[in-house]
């Protein structure tokens, strides 16, 4: 907090903007509270979030294009993820399993040039189906921020969430990356890119996604998982 100091003359519009903006910083952190841990609590994020909204009321400038609550909003969510990315709640045995099963089902798809089945990947992990069903059931709580996160990983996005207005170049990149990606999700099951579009573009939760599908929510949370693991076994090496 030691770098976020106000001049007199600017203390005024700050608390005016605190105050226009409260409510947007306590949307934001129950939208995410959703898709997060019970132990995770949502005056964690409204703390954290407040201060992403005293750093972009700093850093803003109109001359970008962007409105102020459109920039305000990219950095209050980052500085939310940025605390519970410090928090590091999920178990390193949960990030190595599912790095294990995204080279497994890469293994698999270069062997039978077919998209990957659940045995198919049990039967290469050596385990028995439940097991890997559980494994994927774990690997759920690595995976709940936003799409670009969940397939490349928070340390690849970090910069993106500190400097939310990219450039010419950096846009084309990320429509490059966008097209790559629609073209990786269309080799996917057709149920799972269904699942991965209520999720993330419609944000449904998973409860949900199981009633439309009239499917179990555990069975959701594996086919969610899976379809992650192997959207990012099919991107490794992708430059972004």
């Amino acid at each position: 907090m030691s770098n976020l100091i106000y001049s007199k003359a600017h203390l005024g519009s700050l608390h005016t903007a605190i105050q226009k903006y409260a409510s947007l910083v306590k949307k934001i952190a129950h939208h995410l509270l959703g898709r997060l841990p019970p132990n995770i609590q949502v005056e964690d994020l409204i703390q954290s979030g407040m201060i992403g909204l005293l750093e972009a009321y700093r850093n803003y400038n109109e001359n970008k294009g962007a409105s102020f609550e459109t920039y305000a909003g990219i950095r209050i969510r980052g500085a939310m993820l940025d605390e519970i990315r410090k928090g590091d709640w999920v178990p390193r045995s949960v990030h190595k399993n599912s790095k294990i099963i995204a080279e497994t089902i890469r293994k698999v798809e270069n062997k039978t040039g077919k998209d990957a089945k659940d045995r198919e990947i049990a039967k290469e992990l050596n385990i028995s189906l439940d097991n890997y069903h559980q494994l994927l059931q774990d690997s759920i709580g690595a995976k709940l921020f936003g799409f670009d996160e969940v397939v490349l990983g928070a340390d690849s996005i970090a910069n993106n969430d500190r400097n939310p207005l990219p450039g010419p170049l950096e846009k084309i990149q990320k429509n490059d990356f966008k097209h790559h990606m629609a073209k990786c999700i269309s080799t996917l099951h057709p149920k799972e890119s269904l699942v991965l579009t209520l999720y993330y573009k419609e944000e449904l939760n998973l409860k949900e996604i199981g009633e439309i599908l009239g499917v179990s929510e555990s069975r959701i949370s594996q086919i969610h998982s899976q379809a992650v693991l192997k959207l990012q076994s099919k991107i490794k090496g992708y430059d972004l």
